[in-house]
């Protein structure tokens, strides 16, 4: 496979009324979740099929279902939020979604009384699923609460090795990364590049009360409010084919013609 470049539903924050808004870039991929109803997502199957276009799914499916509870209770037990888990990967690997992508691992806080165990316990679980229902498991390691590192952290610590072990993949989301390892990014990225299969694209907008994602473009690299992500995107790009998605938010309204030049500047560096 070669690189692919997709764009997320995080554009649009998965609203059935701007479906068509995923579909005018000339993009061969969408990623997409959260919908806040069975009937919208359907809606969405059957306009990529009609146009040709693959996708995959940022669990949950359906907005309001867990997106951090498979070794920690966050909104929901463990137990449910692997049943509920499971229900997806069976119904999108049999509609030919190319991948699932979940938030894991996901600690709510720093303070984990034997991590590896419980990460390790985890993997066995969606190297079950992935195995079973042949569709690949995308995990995507997330910053905590109030940008916290610590879930990313815990995997560079504890669980390395265990993806080779588990068979499972990795999503390196760059924005994350940068906040989480700021100079240190090479260090934490480059070990996860033998199992990474996606890599989420955004600049981030510092706010008073947080932060927004905002495109991927190339007026950002010389700029001191923002991380710098050539670098790190000839770094990622090596190796096996992924997914480059665009994953900004519509929050600071960038115009087509700033996220077309982030397009195409993506699309000269990793194709």
């Amino acid at each position: 496979m070669k690189h692919v470049l997709g764009m997320s539903g995080s554009t649009i924050l998965s609203d059935p009324n701007q479906f068509s808004k995923l579909f005018k870039w000339g993009l061969p991929h969408i990623e997409i979740g959260e919908f806040p109803d069975r009937e919208s997502f359907l809606t969405f199957y059957k306009m990529a099929k009609e146009k040709g276009m693959s996708f995959g799914v940022h669990s949950p499916l359906i907005r309001g279902e867990s997106k951090y509870d498979l070794i920690d209770e966050v909104v929901m037990t463990p137990q449910q939020a692997r049943a509920n888990f499971e229900k997806e990967v069976s119904e999108l690997a049999s509609l030919g979604a190319e991948y699932i992508l979940v938030h894991f691992p996901y600690f709510k806080t720093s303070n984990i009384d034997s991590p590896k165990i419980k990460i390790e316990e985890g993997l066995q679980f969606l190297s079950r699923l992935q195995e079973e229902y042949g569709i690949p498991i995308v995990c995507e390691p997330k910053l905590g609460p109030r940008q916290s590192p610590h879930n990313i952290v815990l995997l560079h610590e504890h669980g390395l090795n265990l993806w080779k072990k588990y068979g499972l993949y990795i999503c390196i989301d760059l924005g994350d990364y940068f906040m989480a390892t700021k100079d240190q990014w090479e260090e934490y990225i480059r070990p996860l590049l033998p199992f990474t299969k996606v890599v989420h694209l955004h600049h981030v907008k510092y706010v008073e009360d947080g932060y927004f994602w905002v495109p991927a473009h190339p007026d950002f690299e010389n700029s001191t409010q923002h991380f710098t992500l050539e670098q790190c995107l000839r770094l990622v790009e090596s190796g096996a084919g992924k997914y480059f998605i665009f994953e900004h938010t519509p929050h600071t309204s960038p115009s087509d013609s700033f996220v077309e030049a982030g397009i195409r500047w993506i699309r000269n560096l990793v194709e």
